[in-house]
């Protein structure tokens, strides 16, 4: 069934089953590309490969983007400049990716941003969100390079009503998906409320692209697997891979040596890999395959360790019974030093977070992304521990007592003097966001004492196809592949190994996209 109109350009070709201006494959990042290309006038096929819409980005609780000096943050008050934030972008990423690429994303949200705000079917709001390296010279550390989509009501979207993924509450635990659209999901509910109006645009579901057509070593079309058949796609001006990353695909993950595991990730289903590959096979170079998007998990009774934040107490010891991380870090850098100390056998999974009874016997984790369920069944699969005392804890855990009893009082003796020189907790404004600017060190001293286990888990992988500041895809000598674009994670990330800031992944995505779209329409 085809859910919104078929298009069949004027002069079409026999050779082919269907044929569009251009095919956008992945309905993430892939809705502002699908958007652009269709306002600009062209026809347009959006396919994605599973039955709902939004990819990863749906499950994004806020839905942000990182985008320094847009309209909304100037509108807001910020002072911000350009050159600020390029001097932080390029301290944080170095010269792991290309500098006109970095100079291509911090540049080029602004703009977007005004593109979009000119349709009224967007609307944004700021919400502060520190960058993730702090001390680094042009961090911004009041928040403001981060916005938001405002929430859109499910019933805005017209064709596409009941049709955008998660959140994953919905899709993990059964939860009723809400009728106001917020996060991730109102950014893509926006894209998708701005293409039901637009007649140029077709969008088929349960449609992954399996191959690329390639013509004289330029790709003209795509091959769609459709109601289990094959669909040949002409694509008159261009194929856009945005179909996320390849965290879904253990033999990939493997073969790539990403760190965790598929059952961990906070992926969509349909990331699977399969864009990358078709584009592989066409000549496509890659980068940064090994990288993914990183966080520690708690981990749930179902054994999967998802995605965890907004820590407002406790601290995660190793298999020695010992601190061994900053535990209010940024995420991703928080994720990156787990993996760094699993790979050097200083740490093994699961890690412990160490908790005492001020606020009840639950983990101080004001963000699981997955809701936690009965207490009881976390203490039944041994994932959650309580003791009268520390001994007996360290004894419910498998550490050494002595060592544990040490690791706490040590802490507690940091906590009372407000720093913390063994890992830096709190010495950067992120460390604070979740504690208002207060001390995130917090004494471990009231009895009973808890435990939860955590393990490592990713956001998606961000290693993929290299490209230049047009999203063109490139050959191993640079050279670009006639009708070929990427975005998103199936684009090679433009941050390289970091993560500067809160909506830096779905930031460059819609950008990335959205540039993609307007190098297919100047033809």
């Amino acid at each position: 069934m085809t859910d919104s109109p078929a298009g069949f350009g004027a002069g079409f070709d026999a050779g082919f089953d269907a044929e569009f201006d251009v095919v956008v494959a992945g309905s993430g990042g892939g809705v502002a590309g699908a958007y652009t290309a269709a306002r600009e006038g062209l026809s347009v096929l959006l396919v994605e490969a599973t039955e709902l819409f939004g990819g990863t980005t749906a499950f994004s609780g806020g839905g942000g983007v990182w985008y320094p000096c847009n309209p909304v943050l100037q509108r807001a008050g910020s002072d911000d400049t350009i050159d600020e934030a390029l001097k932080y972008f390029h301290a944080v990423v170095g010269d792991r990716t290309p500098r006109e690429l970095q100079d291509t994303y911090v540049r080029g949200g602004a703009p977007f941003i005004e593109y979009l705000e000119s349709d009224p079917a967007f609307e944004f709001t700021v919400l502060p969100w520190p960058d993730y390296y702090g001390s680094v010279p042009g961090a911004r550390n009041d928040g403001y390079r981060h916005i938001v989509p405002v929430p859109i009501p499910d019933a805005a979207l017209g064709r596409y009503e009941g049709l955008v993924r998660g959140p994953l509450d919905t899709e993990r635990l059964g939860a009723p998906a809400p009728d106001l659209l917020t996060g991730g999901r109102a950014l893509v509910g926006r894209f998708l409320s701005a293409l039901d109006k637009l007649p140029n645009a077709t969008c088929w579901r349960n449609a992954p692209v399996t191959d690329l057509i390639v013509e004289d070593g330029a790709v003209v079309g795509a091959v769609v697997e459709r109601d289990g058949s094959p669909v040949r796609v002409r694509a008159r001006r261009g194929v856009l891979l945005a179909a996320g990353g390849f965290e879904q695909n253990p033999s990939m993950r493997s073969e790539h040596g990403v760190p965790g595991s598929a059952r961990d990730t906070m992926g969509a289903p349909g990331n699977t890999g399969r864009a990358h590959q078709a584009a592989i096979a066409a000549g496509a170079d890659t980068d940064l395959m090994d990288q993914a998007w990183w966080s520690p998990g708690m981990t749930h009774p179902d054994g999967r360790s998802a995605f965890a934040l907004w820590f407002t107490g406790g601290i995660f010891v190793n298999q020695d019974g010992r601190r061994f991380v900053n535990e209010s870090a940024p995420y991703d850098r928080l994720g990156r030093e787990v993996i760094r100390q699993l790979e050097s056998g200083e740490t093994t999974l699961p890690f412990w977070m160490v908790y005492d009874n001020r606020a009840g016997d639950i983990p101080p984790v004001n963000a699981t992304n997955v809701s936690m369920v009965e207490p009881e069944r976390y203490r039944q699969a041994g994932l959650w521990h309580t003791a009268d005392t520390l001994e007996g804890l360290a004894e419910a855990i498998g550490v050494p007592a002595d060592n544990l009893i040490a690791t706490v009082e040590r802490f507690n003796a940091l906590a009372a003097e407000g720093r913390d020189p063994d890992f830096g907790r709190g010495d950067e404004p992120y460390d604070r966001v979740f504690t208002g600017g207060a001390s995130p060190l917090v004494p471990i001293d009231t009895p009973p004492y808890h435990a939860a286990a955590f393990g490592i888990s990713d956001l998606g992988t961000k290693g993929g196809l290299r490209t230049d500041t047009h999203a063109r895809v490139l050959r191993r000598d640079g050279s670009p592949i006639a009708g070929l674009y990427a975005a998103g994670n199936t684009m090679a990330a433009v941050s390289g190994t970091t993560y500067p800031g809160g909506g830096n992944p779905i930031g460059a995505s819609m950008l990335f996209s959205h540039l993609a779209a307007l190098d297919m329409a100047a033809g």
